[in-house]
């Protein structure tokens, strides 16, 4: 097949290096509930986007912490910050709000005003019998 500017276009990757890199969306939704610096801390120097990249990808692959790819920021930033957004609460801020996002766009109201809890019991067959010394 010859390169034609269609094609170029179509198979062109202008953003994402991996399948798991957020898009600019996907971002704009997420940045808003980041943690902002602290005022007497050094300016930050790590693109905060890099790091929620590489924290996807971990979470989809499943490798391990130093099994990162290099273009991604060192390990021991991204495990830093991972653990530091975990004790601050981000991880379920952020599931929180993308949920609302996601009922708002099915036409629902943002927070649920009932929820059904079921359970299922299944019945296993007997095995063993009676058992012991004192069963009559």
């Amino acid at each position: 097949m010859a390169w034609t500017e269609t094609t170029r276009r179509q198979y062109a990757r202008r953003t994402a290096r991996y399948a798991t890199d957020m898009t600019d969306r996907e971002w704009g939704l997420v940045q808003p509930l980041l943690p902002m610096p602290r005022r007497l801390e050094r300016p930050r120097t790590t693109n905060l986007r890099e790091i929620m990249n590489a924290l996807l990808y971990i979470a989809t692959t499943g490798c391990q912490w130093r099994m990162l790819p290099k273009d991604f920021p060192p390990c021991s930033t991204v495990q830093r910050y991972f653990y530091e957004w975990r004790a601050l609460g981000l991880w379920t801020r952020i599931n929180h709000h993308l949920v609302m996002e996601a009922r708002e766009l099915e036409g629902k109201e943002a927070s649920p005003t009932a929820g059904v809890i079921d359970s299922q019991s299944v019945k296993t067959t007997e095995s063993g019998g009676i058992r012991g010394y004192d069963t009559g």
